[in-house]
């Protein structure tokens, strides 16, 4: 790369001149390429350790002069080909040029000028901001990185870090590149060279941890190896960075999404010093994360800033230390105290911003009101006046904002307005559906209000402890506001752990949860999805039709058609909006107990903010959110009840009953009305509390559980205490738990109040936090998806054992070969989308699939049939034919199934595959089955599975259902065959049978097209019965001389006329002459498959009829003809037949992805060596 210009004083220390002229010398740093003995091995080694090459180019153009000592650095290289370039563009556009200068001084001046030229037209054509925004030194070390490992420009580097890679028990100083797809670990010291590389897609643990062996390392494990580096400057830095990039890499394995840049990330004031613009995008996301969950924001929401400040608090008459955030659409607030106050304020409720007078007490303020009359006073703020302006900026992106022609810039120091004039109400919806409409029961009520609402008034002691408990919440709402600018402080906590009354269950769930943020934002939102979604059929819509029945059957609400319908409407929209999800089993009693506190819209977004914020991935096709939460379950007993962790893993118990709790909260294994009382505290508290109240209940049965034999009876102990656990206060009548009814005995337990088991669960596990648990869900999830990942190449291999002659081992190989060329599309590019190629819905033998690039890669390092230039051809023909369904996409069980023919097939089934591939597309014969069923009366439903069984039948494909092929085809079939021999031991034998071969294939074609032209005289309808007729007869003639054919019929006589026509002697001589003229020529090596196919067509032309004439339409062969004509030629039977060593093809293949390697030289020379076969 062209470099500005600069000064080096000592042009030959650590530096090898390699070419000069009267200008510019082109030097190579010691200790890389050829030579450099004993300083070359301490300069490549100190290059490593002290990251000089990071700075300092292998190669180099200096300009120098004649009567000057200083010479100036003008490019360098990381390769001899990149510098060669830069060196020839010298010499042709400036050797000339500035030879004539009679000065020194206009020399330099004339170099230095172009180079800056060039440098700035480089910048300006240059579009990746990543390249932009990063600094040189940072470029070189990505570069470095590719050269190292061999990595493609799609491939960017994130950050690395000096650090010791521990090779057995001695550690390796040198660098650790983290990339987005890999880390990689470069080391070379004193000739001893390590490398490194592991994709973060098969890392299965990352752990920090500090032992007498390891002080303070990372440990990086995959499936085979692990991996301890230790001796970073930043550890913590260093783990967190390795957290994200295996975090996004189990979002591939998931959803098969890749890494996008976040393009609208602003750009830095200044460029900052080795850090990418890579690191700062995921340092971002990192804070949004962080910033969404706190506050139960949306996932488009983005942080802009943070600051410390004070937050005036009413209720407690005292100013509170803590941050002000500043997002998009929100400004929130959080005390420095844990649940001392927490505030979010919508910019879309802001009426006000304003600064207010400074003062020694106050100083800096800043004023917001809001549309309900609430004020908030933030003081203390360090950048006053740049806070106001940011926050203006945001309002008038507010979308029902109305500014007039108020100028931002003078809003600073003064009122900044909010339109009072709002949008539409939440409460309208499109009257025009006919599936949701205002006036439908549920659009403004919940279930349970409709059921209620005609019954007399209950003045019991519940009932009045319940309107006690309204009552409460009403002064809390007057003393701390209501609706989402409310101030959140441990008094509410208080409150939401002694049960939200059910009059405000619904608001309550909805505002804590963030839902209302997002129905507010949404208005109609809900009312479009379900006419859009009404009428569809899907495999989402039938699972949710067999399960609405089954949703709180017990429940008079879901007993009618009123709140089946409203169940149905809710699920069917969210399946139609988010249809990676679709539908899941547990979605259905959720959903159900949402519909009794809440109307259907409001149903719907709390829905929303479950699946998609609250419970991450707990409801897709594989739950893998929930088996996540449960292995963090089994961590957490093992902390806290480490004595019951042991006895319930050896009867493997948790495993088996956590599932149902996390899926359902509890809904599904206890009363109803004690388990909504957990599900108001999940929406404030959020998943720590389920964690909390499933380790209470272990506690609270640790005795019974100890002296378990069996899982049986600790799941009935469970299961008996959780049907006993009762609510003593609810108001609603009771409603019968089915499963309490089934499993209750004789002698039931004693009941344990619902409110009891929630104060003891704070009381014993309280000290659990919300970032520690998504610590655990890291480490868990890896795992998991692993295993997941794990389980589904088991079921890959044992469905294609049946279907293919490979080993389980084998196949296990070839499943992750075909999946890393799938994942390797996700990160670095194909012809098609990824995710389009990725359906976690279909079998796990269609999930994978690859494109035809990535098919010929594979096809390359793994077919037997190596066909030199022609082997892009061949593959091409073979993906065709694999592709049934024509979609351009190829599953793992059809390239098995290829690659099975090839290796495991005998003779007839090679060449019958070999065959097809030269057919055009659309005439190989699909193996199907036509069954007509006659028209009759009523069958009886086994005839119809009977038929269906018939259908399902494969039916085996003979030669005989083959189509012919015409001369072109078989031209191409003679160039494949011919490339195929190029570097066999017996390539001459086998080049003379070929030649041989098409000679009488040839032969037999041009005798074909005379017989059926002696038949022209028939019928048209009468012509294709004839030359189906004439195929079946031909390979007894041809057959005749290998195994004494006999019984010629009057079709063999005619054939046998026909090739006597011609004069014989001329004739065999002709023929004779042409079959050793190509073997002669072929068997030089100096023919192309293009002369091949030429030759071919001469040697039975009969007249010389070139490839570029026009082919002869009527010549055709048959592949028994083929079939037959190769058996008479042992050399070829013996290819054919010979099996062909599949484990040296997949060892070389693997060696292409090899992950680790450890050379001993004298120089840094294997190291080019490395880089030129990379």
């Amino acid at each position: 790369m062209w470099i500005q210009p600069e000064e080096v004083l000592m042009a030959g220390a650590l530096w090898v001149s390699e070419r000069a002229n009267p200008f510019f010398i082109l030097q190579r740093r010691k200790g890389h390429g050829r030579g450099g003995g004993l300083s070359g091995l301490l300069v490549g080694t100190l290059d490593v350790v002290l990251d000089s090459s990071a700075r300092v180019a292998p190669y180099r153009i200096l300009l120098q002069t004649a009567d000057s000592q200083i010479y100036w650095n003008v490019a360098c290289g990381s390769s001899r080909k990149e510098i060669t370039e830069h060196w020839d563009w010298l010499e042709a556009n400036l050797l000339q040029t500035i030879s004539i200068f009679d000065n020194d001084e206009d020399v330099i001046t004339f170099v230095k000028g172009k180079i800056s030229g060039i440098i700035a037209e480089e910048n300006r054509l240059k579009q990746g901001e990543e390249q932009e925004e990063d600094c040189g030194k940072f470029r070189e070390a990505e570069l470095k990185m590719r050269r190292l490992f061999g990595m493609p420009e799609e491939e960017k580097l994130v950050n690395y870090y000096s650090c010791s890679y521990w090779k057995g028990r001695v550690p390796r100083q040198g660098w650790l590149y983290l990339s987005v797809n890999h880390l990689c670990f470069y080391s070379f010291l004193l000739g001893k060279e390590v490398t490194l590389v592991v994709q973060w897609t098969e890392v299965t643990q990352l752990e920090k941890n500090a032992t007498l062996v390891f002080p303070e390392s990372v440990r990086v494990s995959t499936r085979h190896t692990e991996h301890f580096f230790s001796m970073f400057l930043n550890i913590n830095d260093t783990f967190k960075l390795m957290e994200q990039l295996a975090t996004i890499a189990m979002r591939q394995l998931l959803d098969n999404e890749a890494f996008a840049a976040d393009r609208s990330l602003p750009k830095p004031c200044k460029t900052l010093r080795n850090v990418s613009a890579l690191k700062r995008d995921l340092d971002a996301r990192a804070k949004n994360e962080r910033y969404r969950m706190a506050f139960r924001l949306t996932q488009d929401e983005r942080l802009d800033g943070h600051t410390d400040c004070t937050l005036w608090t009413p209720f407690a008459k005292m100013h509170v230390v803590g941050q002000l955030f500043i997002s998009n659409n929100y400004i929130c607030f959080n005390s420095r105290e844990e649940d001392l106050c927490q505030l979010i304020i919508p910019l879309r409720e802001v009426s006000i911003v304003e600064k207010a007078d400074s003062s020694s007490v106050l100083p800096c303020p800043v004023s917001i009101s809001t549309k309900n009359k609430m004020n908030f006073l933030f003081a203390n703020l360090k950048d006053r006046d740049f806070l106001v302006q940011r926050i203006s900026d945001f309002l008038q992106r507010t979308p029902d904002s109305s500014w007039g022609d108020t100028s931002p810039l003078s809003l600073i120091g003064h009122s900044v307005r909010h339109s009072h004039g709002g949008g539409p109400s939440n409460s309208q919806f499109r009257s025009r559906g006919r599936h949701y409409h205002p006036g439908l029961p549920t659009a403004s009520h919940g279930l349970l209000q409709l059921y209620h609402q005609d019954a007399p008034e209950d003045l019991g002691p519940k009932a009045m402890k319940e309107k006690m408990k309204e009552e409460a919440w009403n002064i809390h709402f007057s003393e701390f506001g209501r609706g989402v600018c409310m101030y959140r402080t441990s008094r509410t906590r208080d409150l939401v752990l002694n049960g939200i009354p059910e009059r405000l269950r619904g608001e309550l769930w909805l505002l804590f949860s963030g839902a209302q943020n997002e129905m507010a934002t949404h208005p109609g939102y809900y009312g479009d999805l379900v006419e859009q979604a009404m009428g569809l059929c899907s495999l989402a819509t039938e699972e949710i039709e067999r399960d609405l029945h089954r949703s709180m059957p017990e429940h008079r609400a879901f007993q009618n058609e009123t709140g089946i319908a409203a169940l149905r409407r809710v699920l069917t929209a969210y399946a139609h909006r988010n249809p990676g999800i679709g539908y899941c089993q547990a979605m259905n009693i959720v959903t159900s107990v949402l519909l009794l506190y809440c109307p259907e819209e409001e149903a719907f977004w709390l829905l929303v903010a479950l699946c998609e914020r609250m419970l991450p991935d707990y409801y897709n096709t594989r739950v893998v959110g929930a088996l996540v939460d449960q292995g963090v379950f089994e961590e957490l007993t093992r902390a806290f009840l480490p004595l019951l962790y042991e006895h319930m893993q050896e009867l493997g118990v948790i495993s088996t009953i956590s599932l149902s709790w996390f899926l359902t909260l509890f809904l599904s294994v206890m009363p109803f009305d004690s388990a909504v009382l957990l599900v108001d505290c999940f929406f404030y508290e959020g998943i720590k509390v389920t964690f909390q109240v499933a380790l209470a209940v272990l506690h609270d049965n640790m005795d019974a559980l100890l002296s378990c034999s069996d899982e049986g009876e600790a799941m009935t102990i469970l299961g008996r205490y959780l049907d006993n656990v009762v609510n003593k206060q609810t108001v609603a009548p009771p409603i019968p738990h089915l499963h309490a009814l089934l499993t209750s005995g004789d002698d039931p337990p004693p009941e344990i109040d619902i409110f009891e088991l929630i104060k003891s669960s704070y009381e014993k596990f309280g000290s659990l936090r919300s970032d520690v648990i998504e610590q655990m869900r890291f480490k868990q999830r890896l795992k998991v998806i692993q295993s997941l990942e794990d389980t589904a190449k088991r079921s890959v291999v044992r469905a294609m054992m049946t279907e293919s002659a490979f080993s389980i081992e084998e196949l296990e190989e070839l499943y992750c070969l075909f999946k890393s060329k799938h994942m390797t599309s996700c990160y670095w590019g194909s012809s098609s989308s990824a995710a389009e190629r990725h359906d976690p819905s279909l079998p796990y033998l269609e999930q994978y699939r690859i494109d035809p690039a990535q098919f010929a890669q594979l096809f390359a390092s793994l077919a037997p049939w190596v066909c030199g230039g022609h082997t892009s051809t061949l593959s091409a023909r073979l993906f065709r034919l694999l592709d049934q369904n024509k979609d351009g996409l190829v599953n793992f069980k059809e390239f098995v199934t290829g690659l099975s023919g090839m290796y495991h097939g005998d003779m007839t089934e090679k060449l019958k595959l070999l065959y097809k591939l030269h057919l055009p597309p659309g005439r190989c014969v699909c193996v199907c089955v036509c069954v007509c069923v006659c028209v009759c009366k009523v069958k009886d439903y086994r005839y119809y599975l009977r038929m269906w069984a018939k259908e399902k039948e494969p039916k085996t494909e003979t030669i005989k259902d083959l189509p012919r092929m015409n001369q072109e085809q078989f031209i191409d079939l003679c160039k494949t065959l011919y490339n195929m021999f190029s570097e066999e031991p017996l390539e001459q034998q086998l080049y003379h049978s070929i030649a041989t071969v098409a000679s009488l294939l040839l032969r037999i074609g041009e005798v074909g097209k005379k017989f059926n032209n002696n038949n022209g005289g028939r019928k048209a309808d009468d012509a294709p019965a004839a030359a189906a007729q004439a195929p079946p007869l031909q390979p007894q003639r041809e057959e005749g001389p290998g195994e004494g054919g006999s019984g010629e019929t009057q079709v063999c006589r005619a054939l046998a006329d026909a090739q006597l026509e011609p004069a014989a002697p001329d004739e065999e001589t002709k023929d004779d002459d042409a079959s050793l003229s190509s073997y002669s020529v072929v068997s030089s090596g100096s023919l192309q498959s293009e002369d091949i196919g030429d030759d071919a067509v001469l040697i039975g032309g009969g007249g010389g009829q070139r490839r570029g004439s026009v082919l002869d339409v009527d010549w055709s062969i048959t592949f028994e003809q083929v079939l037959a004509s190769l058996l008479t030629e042992p050399p070829l039977v013996d290819y054919f037949e010979k099996k062909r060593d599949f484990q040296n093809k997949m060892a070389a293949s693997k060696a292409q992805r090899a992950v680790e390697r450890q050379t001993s030289s004298a120089s840094d020379h294997e190291l080019s060596k490395f880089i030129g076969k990379r």
